[in-house]
């Protein structure tokens, strides 16, 4: 079944990945078990195959590495939807292949235990059965998430 893992605002890239792995854990392998250690940690053992994270605003924040994003979709995170987020982190998702929302409306809908399925293709975040809007993706983005990130967009070509 898939869960939802709900945040607050201002979650940064530290603790979604503390920075202190930052040369010692590269690989998707080695950062997942240290996905939100420090602010939730039944996440790494716990999260799994089509889960979805439901954040507050600026989701992301803080410095540029990628570890988080890279763990986040390992692990089999679906999506990261959120009020909105730190740019950098956005791109980095797109780039992992890790799909992300910037649906206020339907973070602001979850109750606990609503079910929250994702359309991208129709632009659809559908939460405890009410639907809510988001601008679909442009094709090139849709490519770089079908093929699972950047990296393996570019060597498919």
């Amino acid at each position: 079944m898939t869960r939802v893992w709900t945040y607050g605002d201002d979650v940064n890239t530290d603790q979604m990945f503390p920075g202190k792995y930052t040369y010692t854990c590269s690989t998707p392998e080695e950062i997942a078990p240290h996905l939100f250690e420090d602010l939730d940690p039944a996440f790494a053992g716990e999260a799994g195959d089509g889960d979805v994270i439901l954040a507050g605003e600026y989701f992301g924040c803080g410095s540029s590495r990628e570890h988080p994003a890279k763990g986040l979709r390992h692990v089999g995170i679906r999506a990261v939807v959120a009020k909105s987020f730190a740019r950098i982190f956005f791109r980095s998702a797109i780039n992992q292949g890790l799909l992300v929302v910037e649906c206020p409306e339907a973070v602001e809908a979850y109750s606990e235990g609503d079910e929250v399925i994702i359309d991208e293709e129709r632009g659809v975040v559908t939460v405890g059965g009410r639907e809510f809007a988001f601008p679909p993706y442009p094709e090139k983005v849709k490519a770089i998430l079908a093929a699972g990130g950047l990296q393996a967009l570019l060597k498919r070509s």
